[in-house]
């Protein structure tokens, strides 16, 4: 077959390739379809573990054989993603109702990982099997699986709005999806409220469902916002943990918070950077009150204890822990899902239209199957009770056929030319007879005890059953009135058997304000040591030992407990410190590394300047870059709030060198000289002033390999120690910015 070479445009074909990827990703892998709340791989991995009848009343089978399987018939996108959302779909404190019954270690709250699925085991919860499962070979369409050799249900016949029960999770090719969970008792009210009063609104619909209900409990602090939330689809919900006062009972024991209950989102990790939140505002004294925090949480709930010291202002406490800690935290809901084949986000009317819809959907295409098997079966109970009624005919025909087909023929179309009959009477009956080749084949099969009497009584009872049933099946599929009735019944049943009560608190609480008492501002001075160790010291401590401290120090700032330390690295970033977040502390006391209160992290970089914020009001910073390049940026360049800011835009390879305060420009000059030994004395006023953002201008012309070392205003006494040479700054010649400079000797 000759090539054939298809000549397209580049970015033409990267679009179509990327929007290609992005709808295969949001359909088909992390948004749920909107009729049954399921992404595909939760489907697949529900009707693998259906197909395998790993169902309720069964034995658990092993998670690796459910998960081998599973990848190999219908979805080829890895174990892990299989394995995982087994995992979360048994997880009582992420779903509302769990859909699989795990058995082993399937992880915890606290956000132990679950046990390889060579250790668990799995079935199906009951409430799947009769809520999602049922009916699934007559109530949806099937697919071709990947392979082609299988198929699929392209969706589940969910009788509930599972994508509000269970909420979901997923993030897609520039678009998210997150919904909250809700309560399933609610949920069924407002379903039956909903099916008989559509245009209900959405007032009418919270005054049922109030909001949602995390399966973790606590308290969602924003009532007021859930009614613009589930008009519009989206939106943030303020959820917070439950906090019990429980005073001391005995002489010994200390007064004690209880967390009973965890925000939704603190789930896993949370709870300990929860724990580790709460020791450092003791530790920082903004909790002095504090003296000891444990996790006796178990099986039966959340139970995180802080013990407190006498008297307490509790409610002070509870405020700093909501504002200072997740406890109090927020979620994002986004209700995007899959409608009618796109993405859309859904608003709660539109949820409910669209469930209502599909149970519609899958009760005529339910009730059509059944009709069909009906239908069917009325035809051979028709063809019997009329070949018992002429039993001696249909006898006499079968005697005298020479093979099953001249019967058939007969039977079905009156053909008697291979029929030899021995009472000639029947010949002429036999002539009109018409059965369909269905009741053709029955009757011949018919057994003779099938002749007694109670036996044709029975099968005129089945009749009579089978037509009712016809009867029955026709008015569902026509009649909307009768699928809502059916509808209504399954809510009430489901709500009888798997009803809770509500978890989540929902209330208006205003958001939490602290009022902090403000600080007493003293003098003091910043060291820190050549190992990094900073610290605060008093500046009266500081007078009296000052050469001492000198001795011991790198780096010396005179501040206030109240100011901010600016350090500036060799990597052109500027760190900024609170002064209130460095302790404050005796002559001989050690010190905390400045990586742990800044941003900054001495292992990759070094500090090549530092001052106090306050300090540096009305100067330029004149900056230098081993490449030579040198700039002024004035000083509120740098007023900021942000610990960590670019302080200056370098190339690539280049580092910063060095850093200058300049208080007057005038006519003053400036040096920069290299490691080669080159001197360059230039105007200051040369130097541009520049944005922070900007790279600068040449400062000096470098040699191959030549670097530069430093920069300096010239003074009056303005020394440089190059080798073993002292070079005087205000001796050297003034030049041009930018020149080569003048060769010093270093001996």
């Amino acid at each position: 077959m000759p090539e054939k070479i298809l000549r397209t445009e580049y970015s033409e074909e990267m679009q179509k390739s990327y929007l290609d990827y992005s709808m295969s990703v949001i359909t088909a892998r992390a948004v749920p379809d909107i009729r049954d709340g399921l992404k595909p791989v939760q489907r697949r991995l529900l009707y693998d573990m259906n197909d395998l009848h790993v169902h309720h009343d069964r034995k658990e089978m092993k998670s690796a054989r459910i998960t081998g399987d599973c990848m190999g018939r219908f979805h080829p996108h890895g174990d892990s993603s299989i394995y995982e959302t087994m995992v979360v779909l048994s997880q009582d404190f992420k779903k509302s109702v769990p859909l699989v019954d795990g058995k082993g270690n399937f992880g915890s709250i606290e956000g132990d990982t679950a046990a390889a699925y060579r250790y668990t085991e799995a079935k199906l919860q009951k409430f799947t099997d009769e809520v999602f499962l049922k009916d699934i070979d007559k109530a949806v369409d099937f697919v071709p699986t990947y392979a082609n050799t299988e198929s699929e249900p392209v969706v589940l016949p969910v009788r509930i709005p599972n994508f509000l029960l269970n909420g979901s999770e997923g993030i897609a090719v520039g678009m998210t999806t997150s919904t909250p969970c809700h309560n399933l008792t609610e949920l069924c009210d407002l379903c039956s409220a909903y099916v008989k009063d559509p245009d209900m609104s959405i007032d009418e619909m919270l005054e049922i469902m109030p909001g949602p209900d995390f399966p973790t409990g606590g308290i969602i602090a924003n009532r007021s916002e859930l009614k613009n939330i589930y008009e519009s689809g989206s939106g943030k919900i303020r959820i917070r943990g439950r906090l019990e006062y429980v005073p001391s009972a005995k002489r010994g024991e200390k007064d004690k918070l209880m967390v009973t209950e965890i925000p939704y989102t603190m789930i896993g990790q949370g709870i300990g950077k929860f724990m580790q939140d709460t020791a450092d505002l003791a530790e920082a004294k903004k909790l002095p009150e504090i003296t000891d925090i444990g996790n006796a949480s178990d099986a039966s709930g959340i139970s995180i204890f802080i013990e407190l010291k006498k008297d307490s202002d509790i409610e002070r406490i509870k405020n700093v822990l909501y504002k200072k800690t997740r406890l109090e935290d927020t979620f994002g809901v986004n209700m995007l899902a899959i409608s009618e084949g796109r993405p859309e986000v859904m608003t709660l009317p539109a949820i409910l239209s669209a469930w209502l819809r599909f149970q519609h959907e899958i009760l005529e295409r339910k009730y059509r199957v059944l009709l069909e098997k009906e239908e069917d079966r009325r035809e051979i109970q028709e063809g019997l009770i009329a070949a018992c009624n002429i039993i001696d005919l249909v006898i006499a025909v079968i005697r005298g056929a020479r093979n099953r087909k001249d019967a058939e023929n007969c039977l079905t179309k009156g053909d008697i030319s291979g029929i030899s009959f021995r009472d000639e009477r029947f010949r002429e009956d036999a002539e009109k007879l018409r059965f369909t080749e269905r009741q053709a084949k029955a009757i011949l099969e018919m057994q003779l005890y099938k002749l007694i009497g109670l036996e044709i009584s029975q099968l005129e009872k089945e009749y009579r059953a089978t037509m009712k049933a016809v009867r029955e099946y026709r008015s569902v599929i026509s009649s909307k009135e009768k699928r809502e009735e059916l509808i209504l019944a399954d809510l009430k049943d489901i709500r009888e058997k798997y009803g809770y009560p509500r978890r989540t608190l929902i209330e208006d609480i205003a958001e939490t304000v602290i009022e902090e008492a403000p600080v007493r501002s003293f003098e003091c001075v910043f060291v820190m040591d050549r190992l990094g160790y900073c610290r605060l010291l008093e500046k009266q401590l500081y007078e009296k030992n000052r050469e001492a401290v000198e001795n011991e120090n790198k780096y010396i700032i005179e501040t206030a407990n109240t100011g901010h330390i600016l350090l500036f690295t060799d990597k052109g970033n500027m760190y900024q410190i609170k002064c209130s977040d460095v302790p404050l502390k005796k002559l001989k006391d050690k010190g905390v590394p400045v990586d742990n209160v800044s941003k900054y992290q001495a292992s990759s970089e070094e500090i090549r300047f530092i001052l106090c914020r306050e300090s540096m009001q009305g100067l330029n910073l004149m900056f230098l870059t081993a490449g030579g390049l040198v700039k002024q940026v004035p000083s509120s360049e740098f007023e900021t709030n942000n610990r960590q800011v670019a302080a200056t835009k370098l190339e690539e390879g280049d580092t910063l060198v060095q850093i200058v305060p300049v208080a007057e420009i005038g006519a003053n000059t400036a040096v920069i000289w290299t490691e080669g030994g080159w001197f360059l004395r230039f105007a200051l006023d040369d130097v541009p002033v520049l944005k922070k953002g900007a790279r600068g201008v040449r400062g000096i012309k470098l040699r191959d390999k030549d670097s530069c070392r430093g920069i300096a205003v010239v003074g009056q006494d303005s020394v440089v120690s190059f080798g073993k040479k002292e070079i005087k700054l205000n001796q050297l010649k003034t030049a041009i910015r930018g020149g080569s400079g003048t060769k010093q000797r270093s001996t």
